[in-house]
């Protein structure tokens, strides 16, 4: 403590942890009371900036409400609380200003994209009509801004590869912060305020498919739970690079990522935790991979504070002039699982109904969207945004650059072969089959294909195209390669397979489609 008595306003937005915050630390060493706040923001329950789709959907939500709730509750244990209001963080944070009149500062979290920036010239605007000091750090990367081998950001690569060996090699993670057991207290008469629920958002909670790949809670106290069963209890992180791309179930990858978009837990801890691992139980290249997940997460963020708005921007980073479609009827039929390409059927299913989707699907249905179907890449961005409970605006608008073939990638006609990827990391079908009952009946690989099998066989397995299952609405030439060209429903060579193991040639191919992390045993 410095001696001077005064108020701390701790503005959390995407960093709902007590653990590594710079936010709390340095308010616990800089006043005598501190107020931990969080703001629901009415700007993030409106539409969508270009196709009006709601920004924040159920799943997402109430993520968002456990998150929130689980941070009061860890706070309180150590003496304080989090105080909740609805409105805008500039307005709400006025009042407390003006209420209280000791406020000394206004401390946060520095974020990246334009909205998050706004809000924070705003925040400035209002501490300096206050006479109040603003204090932010950087805290949502694994590796700091602050230490990159590349300043100015202008300088960032635009080839992932060569970021991460520049880091690699010339950066190093700085260390988790320790905290206080006991934070400093709330401002005397200060009303910590109610947890808004689902209703108050105009939603309904939705209801848990027992067929979801994340049946976890939001919040700290989840997330820190994840980690130890995925790295200590189980030892599931010493195959994590084998089982990545798998489909169905929960420990086939980390599923970190949604704790991590909301900031419940840190990466840095996460990084702390590998290397422990690797010294106290084995080094290998699932361990390493985990940390390469982490820095691709770490590298969209960069390319957001080096291209700004042009992440939006239909032309991309790239200024590409492409004929993107606005067709709303293949749209619907996309976001609805009834294109009839079973495979992307089941992934956008399963989005849909849980708000999850794997890594491998999240590859597979943009690619089909952007160069299946040729539509405009924002409209398949804004749905992951409404749907995604691991929702985080740099990632998704990153990856679906990537996926246009509009982002930094040179490479700019990759396209997954929808046929293919089925065959692949499906092999048996029994991906498609969980998600797409109305299939069940079509045995082994042959689901991937309805619309080659014949009548006899469709009417065996109880399928009627047009009716009780649609024809697909558009087939790619490629596709006719893995197609197999045999009689009858024969199980395909590749369909012993199971969807959880990827093939050996694939195991290293691709970027992820998001830090699709895994997730605790709840």
């Amino acid at each position: 403590m410095s001696g001077t008595a005064g108020t701390v306003i701790c503005l959390l937005r995407c960093d709902l942890r007590a653990h590594d915050n710079q936010v709390l630390h340095w308010a616990q060493h800089s006043a005598d009371f501190v107020i931990p706040l969080y703001c629901f923001d009415p700007r993030h329950y409106l539409g969508t900036h270009c196709h009006g789709f709601p920004k924040t959907g159920p799943h997402r939500l109430r993520f968002l409400l456990e998150s929130v709730k689980d941070l009061r509750e860890t706070l309180k244990k150590k003496g304080s609380t989090l105080v909740v209001r609805k409105g805008k963080p500039e307005d709400v944070v006025r009042d407390l200003i003006t209420q209280l009149g000791s406020v000394s500062a206004v401390v946060f979290h520095e974020e990246a994209t334009q909205e998050e920036l706004d809000v924070e010239k705003g925040l400035c605007q209002v501490c300096g009509q206050h006479g109040v000091k603003i204090q932010t750090f950087w805290g949502s990367t694994l590796y700091h801004r602050d230490d990159l081998p590349f300043r100015p950001i202008d300088r960032l690569p635009d080839v992932y590869t060569h970021f991460r060996k520049a880091l690699e090699s010339q950066a190093k993670v700085r260390p988790t912060l320790r905290m206080a057991d006991q934070l400093k207290p709330l401002a005397p008469g200060l009303e910590e305020g109610s947890i808004p629920t689902m209703e108050d958002f105009g939603q309904k909670d939705p209801v848990t498919d027992p067929r979801t790949a994340f049946p976890c809670s939001g919040g700290e106290t989840q997330a820190l739970m994840r980690l130890q069963y995925y790295f200590w209890d189980t030892n599931l992180v010493a195959s994590y690079k084998e089982t990545r791309n798998g489909l169905v179930g929960m420990d086939y990858s980390t599923k970190f990522a949604p704790w991590l978009a909301l900031g419940c837990i840190s990466p840095r801890y996460i990084y702390e935790q590998i290397q422990k691992y690797e010294r106290e139980r084995t080094a290998n290249q699932s361990t390493y991979w985990v940390l390469f997940e982490l820095l691709w997460r770490d590298y969209f963020r960069f390319v957001a504070l080096k291209y700004g708005r042009r992440i939006f921007s239909l032309r991309g980073l790239q200024s590409k002039e492409i004929p993107w479609k606005k067709d709303l009827q293949l749209f619907d039929c996309w976001k609805e699982g009834k294109t009839g390409v079973p495979f992307v059927d089941a992934n956008m299913r399963e989005l849909s109904a849980t708000g999850f989707m794997s890594n491998r699907g999240r590859q597979n249905v943009a690619s089909f969207l952007t160069k299946d179907l040729g539509l405009d890449w924002r409209m398949g961005a804004e749905w992951f945004e409404y749907l995604l409970v691991d929702y985080d605006v740099c990632s998704n608008y990153g990856n679906w650059l990537y996926s246009a073939g509009i982002g930094t990638d040179p490479r700019d006609n990759r396209k997954f072969n929808m046929i293919k990827q089925g065959l692949d990391y499906d092999g048996n079908g029994d991906y498609v089959r969980l998600w797409v009952p109305e299939l069940q009946g079509i045995k082994g690989a042959d689901i991937h294909t309805p619309w080659v099998l014949s009548s006899a066989a469709l009417s065996q397995a109880g399928v009627t195209l047009g009716e009780s299952y649609p024809r697909p609405v558009v087939t790619a030439p490629e596709w006719n390669r893995h197609i197999p060209q045999r009689p009858g429903g024969s199980p395909h060579p590749r369909g012993r397979r199971g969807p959880a193991q990827a093939p050996a040639q694939h195991r290293d191919r691709g970027i992820d489609f998001y830090f699709s992390c895994k997730k605790d045993a709840c």
